[in-house]
C-alpha cells in the first residue's frame, strides 16, 4: 500500500534520514519508534505529502485513503462535538453534506426547470452515500465519542469550549469515524484516561485497515501492533511481532554488537601492539607490512549506540512514622455536585495506593486534599509525624520561571550543591550537553516533567503524591522512572492511566466508584484479577 524507497530527508543541519526504506502493507498494524527528534512526526509527513523527500520516493497505491491524527489540531467552534467530528470524517461526511444540499433544491421552486438533473444528481450521490455506510454515520460516530470519554453533556456543547486535551480527542474521533484505508495516528494515547484508553485499544484491533502509529504507552502498543519500525540514526528498521518482541530483539542486537565490537577491539589491539613492537626491526619489516595492509582493508564494527537514559538512583529518604496521613469524615462538593461524602481513608509507611477512577470521580481531588492544595468542606485532613511531602501535579510544570535555564532552576532550588552532583542529576532526567542551558519557556511537555521530577527526587521525601506524573514522558524515560521508584523506600500515593506504572508500582488500590469507594490490598495486577476488569469504567 506504502512504500518507502531510499528516502533522504535533511531538515536544516540535522539528517533525519539515509537511505532509509519501509513498507506498510495492507491489514498491518506498525509501531513507530524511536528517540524524541529521530524523525517520526517528519515520516508520517513524507507518507500524507506534506512534505517530500530529498532523495528517493513516497509511492502510495492509486485510491487509497489516507486518515492522519497529529497533536497539531486547528481551531474548532460553532457547532456540537457530535456535528464536528462528523463533519470531519472524510467522504463521507462531504456526500452527507451534498445530499442536505440537494434535498434543498428539490423543494426550491426557482430551481424547477433543473428538477430532472438534480433528481438524477441525487440517485448518484445516495448510492454512494449508502455504499459508504453513511445512513449509519450518526450512530457510529455516537459511539466513537462516548468511547473516547465524552459526556452527553459535552457532546451536545460547543466544541470550541473544549480544553486541548478534549479538541485532541475531538480529532481523533474524526480520523476513527472516517474509516479510512491507512491510519496514521502520533501519539494516540496522550490526553486519554484509562477507559478511553482501552476501548481505542478494542476499536484499534478491530480496524481492517492499516495503522502506523507512535505512542509513549508501551501496554497500549504492545495490544495493538505486529511489526515494529525503529527509527534510529537516519535508517528505518522492521521487525516483526509486537512492542515487547521487538524489545527482546534490539536487546539481543545490541548485546551481539557489543560482543563483536570487544573481540575485534581484542585483536587489533594485539595487531597494533605487534606493529608497534616490531616496525623498527628490518627482519621484521615484511610482516608489519603485511599487518599494517590487513588493518587497512578491517571494516570496523561500531559500538551498539547508547540509549540516552542514566539510571537514576534515590538517596535514603528520611524515615517517616507508621501514619502518613489520615482522612476522617471528610466531605468535599464543587457547587452542587458532591464529591466526597464521610470519607475514610488511611496511608502508612511503605504504602504504594494507586487512585482509580472515571473522569470526574475525584481522583485529583483526594489528592489535592492529602497535599493541602485544597482543604475539606468537612471533617480532617492529617499527616502523621516526620512526613517529608512532595507533590507532582498537572500545573507544578506552569510554574517554572521562563527565563531561566534547566541548570538554574537546579541551582535555585538546591543552593549548597556541587554543581557536578546537579549536572549528574540532570544527565539522569535527560538533559546532557547543551541541554541543561536551555530556558524553561522553550522546553516541551516532556522536559518540563522531567525537570520537575528533578528537582522532586534530588533531596527525597518520604511521601510522594504523583497526579499522572508519566503523562509527557517517553517510554525510555518512563522506564527509568519505574526503576528508580522501585526502589523507593517512602510512601506513595498516585494516579496514572499508564498500566505499565501501575502494575510494576502499586501495592493498593483505591477505586472510587458512584456505588462507593473500595480499598484492594495487593497491587494493580490484583486488582484486575480480583474485578475482572482492568478500570473502574468498565464494569458493566
Amino acid at each position: 500500500m506504502i512504500r518507502l524507497d531510499s528516502i533522504g530527508k535533511q531538515n536544516g543541519k540535522q539528517i533525519v534520514f539515509i537511505e532509509a526504506s519501509a513498507t506498510l502493507l495492507k491489514g498491518e498494524k506498525v509501531g513507530l519508534v524511536g528517540p524524541n527528534g529521530a524523525g517520526k512526526t517528519t515520516l508520517f509527513r513524507l507518507i500524507t505529502g506534506e512534505e517530500a523527500p530529498d532523495e528517493g520516493q513516497v509511492s502510495v497505491d492509486r485510491g487509497i485513503s489516507i486518515g492522519y491524527f497529529s497533536q497539531d489540531v486547528g481551531e474548532m467552534a460553532g457547532q456540537s462535538v457530535l456535528a464536528a467530528v462528523m463533519d470531519g470524517a472524510g467522504p463521507v461526511s462531504t456526500i452527507a453534506a451534498e445530499l442536505r444540499a440537494l434535498e434543498g433544491a428539490m423543494v426550491d421552486p426557482d430551481r424547477a426547470d433543473e428538477m430532472d438533473a438534480i433528481i438524477e444528481r441525487y440517485g448518484e450521490v445516495q448510492a454512494r452515500f449508502e455504499e459508504l455506510d453513511g445512513y449509519s454515520l450518526e450512530g457510529r460516530a455516537a459511539e466513537v465519542v462516548a468511547g473516547l470519554g465524552f459526556s452527553q453533556e459535552m457532546i451536545d456543547g460547543d466544541v470550541g469550549k473544549l480544553s486541548g486535551g478534549w479538541k485532541m480527542r475531538v480529532a481523533l474521533a474524526r480520523i476513527l469515524l472516517m474509516r479510512p484505508d491507512v491510519m496514521l495516528l502520533d501519539e494516540p494515547s496522550n490526553h486519554l484516561d484509562i477507559e478511553s484508553l482501552i476501548w481505542l485499544e478494542a476499536f484499534l484491533k478491530n480496524f481492517d485497515g492499516a495503522l502506523m502509529m507512535t505512542s509513549h504507552d508501551r501496554a497500549f502498543m504492545n495490544r495493538i501492533v505486529n511489526k515494529v519500525v525503529e527509527i534510529d540514526a537516519g535508517t528505518l528498521t522492521s521487525y516483526s511481532g509486537d512492542y515487547e518482541f521487538y524489545a527482546q530483539q534490539r536487546a539481543l542486537a545490541d548485546k551481539q554488537q557489543q560482543a563483536q565490537f570487544e573481540r575485534q577491539q581484542a585483536m587489533l589491539a594485539k595487531e597494533i601492539a605487534f606493529i608497534e613492537r616490531f616496525k623498527a626491526r628490518a627482519s621484521h619489516a615484511a610482516q608489519v607490512q603485511s599487518r599494517v595492509k590487513k588493518l587497512d582493508k578491517i571494516e570496523r564494527v561500531e559500538p551498539p549506540r547508547r540509549r540516552q537514559t542514566v539510571a537514576f538512583e534515590f538517596q535514603p529518604a528520611p524515615r517517616s512514622g507508621e501514619d502518613v496521613v489520615a482522612l476522617k469524615n471528610v466531605s468535599k462538593a464543587y457547587g452542587a455536585r458532591r464529591i466526597y461524602d464521610g470519607l475514610d481513608f488511611h496511608v502508612r509507611r511503605r504504602e504504594r495506593w494507586a487512585v482509580m477512577g472515571v473522569n470526574g470521580a475525584g481522583k485529583s481531588t483526594l489528592l489535592k486534599l492529602v497535599t493541602g492544595s485544597t482543604d475539606p468542606d468537612a471533617g480532617t485532613v492529617a499527616l502523621g509525624g516526620s512526613v517529608k511531602m512532595a507533590y507532582f501535579a498537572q500545573h507544578a510544570m506552569e510554574v517554572l520561571e521562563g527565563d531561566r535555564t534547566v541548570f538554574q532552576t537546579l541551582e535555585d532550588a538546591f543552593p549548597q550543591a556541587a554543581q557536578g552532583s546537579l549536572r549528574s542529576l540532570a544527565g539522569c532526567f535527560g538533559f546532557t550537553g547543551d541541554d541543561v542551558e536551555k530556558r524553561c519557556r522553550v522546553l516541551s511537555g516532556g522536559e518540563k516533567a522531567r525537570l520537575v521530577m528533578a528537582k522532586m527526587l534530588y533531596d527525597p521525601p518520604n511521601f510522594l503524591v504523583l497526579d499522572e506524573p508519566t503523562n509527557h514522558l517517553d517510554i525510555a524515560t518512563k522506564e527509568m522512572l519505574i526503576a528508580a521508584l522501585a526502589s523507593y523506600e517512602g510512601t506513595m500515593l498516585f494516579v496514572s492511566h499508564d498500566r505499565h506504572f501501575l502494575a510494576a508500582l502499586s501495592n493498593r488500590v483505591l477505586e472510587l466508584t458512584p456505588e462507593g469507594i473500595h480499598q484492594y490490598g495487593g497491587g494493580y495486577v490484583e486488582y484486575v484479577a480480583r474485578t475482572g476488569q482492568e478500570a473502574p469504567g468498565l464494569r458493566h
